[in-house]
């Protein structure tokens, strides 16, 4: 049982005094780490320190910060398999993959950010005016659970590049990682007060984040539903509220396209991580004319996914974070074959090599139309279902079709997919892929999934406020 009840406030662990919490692990259904909830009193203590420190923390030479990156950088990559085993152990990520995908990205926004840092120009003249950019000050930073890591390194790497001091909330389900991670900024030097990290749940110290007076800014990613209320939680303090939300992510396969070659690296979206990325392009949308066929590609490459325990090395799939997402998953998919779909392979139950843990069978429907629950809702779980269309108007109508908009995929021809990328609603647009494979590029989603950008020089600026100073000479 790993011990996660202590918070680390201004450069120093203390002994947390709210109600302990069990971290359920995903494979085994046993306590595996141990937190506790950090009070609104706790809270309060984190952003007193971050206050103090953004005095000084804030005028700092891009030089000095610049040298701090390249410490935190260092005392991460120690860290990494500490990191991989706490996401096997926590949210069930298999350690091959924690370990790489997992944690590797999240050093990659770091080095990022120090690169965009580097040649980022904090002033620019507009005729006569100066325009300059300021830290915004103090950050409360909320993260989800599906890849803990990578979201809490694009919210902490812009903010210390920034200036900013922050208090970091993680999520309840995956707190290791985020523990590990304070060890590295403790490790690298990081000042007392503008790292903090306070343990807990959403509706004691998330909404104690979102509504404290004296945090100027809350950056957020999970649900949709958590991002509404976070929202109406600051609104009272007119706080900036950055947020990136769910998806419904739809995969637009074009007529004739060579299914062998352009369907395998976008259904991996589907499979990886378990289904539990937000950008996962679970609705395969393919021509009448090619379905029979799309359906054969699908199939096999879903059959070919194995699950096992996150703990062993290999290229498996572990189960799902927890009993609530598992019984959600479970639920949707039963809900697809009571609607008449028609279930390809997988289904309800747990997978039949595995007697215990929230596995979910890797799952094909088709006939899937657009009425039904789980053409509309987020499944988090490694569900494909293929729908079909007419014509391309119609595949982009059915893509469009939805309250999110933070993902889209287009799988065949890249000059005609191309030609489509502008018509789909959506804040990242992958040709024959799935994942944001460029670390610079901005990040968000349109509609209901979100209001913010992360990663490279727009992420940076998300947290930063901009001033206009009139009358500076030339």
């Amino acid at each position: 049982m790993h011990d996660y009840t202590q918070h680390y406030v201004d450069g120093a662990w203390v002994p947390g005094e709210g109600v302990v919490k069990d971290v359920i692990s995903p494979s085994t259904e046993e306590p595996v780490s141990q937190i506790k909830v950090a009070t609104r009193a706790e809270v309060d203590r984190a952003v007193k320190a971050a206050r103090k420190a953004f005095a000084s923390f804030s005028q700092t030479s891009v030089e000095e910060r610049l040298a701090l990156f390249g410490r935190i950088i260092e005392e991460y990559k120690k860290r990494v398999p500490d990191f991989g085993r706490a996401m096997a152990e926590e949210m069930g990520a298999p350690i091959s993959f924690a370990s790489s995908a997992q944690a590797l990205s999240a050093l990659g926004h770091f080095a990022t950010t120090l690169k965009t840092l580097q040649t980022f120009e904090w002033r620019e003249r507009i005729g006569s005016a100066e325009v300059v950019y300021e830290p915004i000050g103090v950050v409360g930073m909320i993260t989800p659970w599906n890849w803990p890591l990578n979201q809490i390194a694009l919210k902490v790497a812009p903010a210390l590049a920034a200036g900013d001091t922050m208090i970091l909330k993680p999520s309840e389900e995956c707190p290791g990682c985020a523990h590990i991670l304070a060890e590295v900024m403790h490790a690298a030097g990081v000042p007392a007060g503008v790292f903090n990290l306070v343990q807990g749940d959403g509706p004691t110290t998330g909404e104690a984040i979102s509504a404290h007076p004296d945090i100027d800014m809350v950056s957020f990613t999970g649900s949709t539903r958590a991002g509404i209320l976070i929202a109406k939680a600051a609104a009272d303090t007119v706080k900036r509220v950055h947020t990136e939300l769910g998806g419904k992510a739809a995969n637009v396969v074009l007529p004739g396209a060579d299914l062998a070659a352009v369907l395998p690296p976008t259904i991996t979206g589907v499979l990886a991580n378990s289904g539990q990325s937000c950008i996962a392009p679970t609705r395969v949308l393919v021509h009448k004319d090619d379905v029979a066929a799309a359906t054969q590609v699908v199939k096999t490459i879903v059959e070919s996914a194995a699950v096992g325990d996150p703990l062993a090395e290999g290229p498996h799939l572990g189960p799902v974070v927890n009993k609530a997402q598992f019984d959600k998953i479970q639920g949707l998919i039963q809900s697809a074959i009571d609607e008449g779909a028609t279930l390809e392979t997988g289904g309800t139950g747990l997978p039949t090599n595995v007697n215990r843990g929230y596995y979910i069978r890797p799952t094909v429907f088709t006939g899937v139309t657009p009425d039904m629950r789980i053409a509309n809702e987020e499944v988090f779980g490694p569900v494909a279902t293929l729908m079909t269309y007419d014509d391309v108007d119609q595949a982009v109508e059915i893509a469009n079709a939805t309250p999110y908009g933070l993902s889209a995929t287009i799988s065949g021809d890249p000059a005609e997919a191309a030609k489509i990328a502008p018509r789909l609603r959506a804040g990242l647009v992958t040709i024959n892929s799935w994942a944001p494979s460029e670390q610079q590029a901005p990040f968000g989603g349109y509609k209901q999934s979100g209001n913010g950008r992360e990663g490279g020089l727009h992420g940076l600026k998300e947290f930063m406020e901009v001033k206009t100073v009139i009358g500076v000479p030339a």
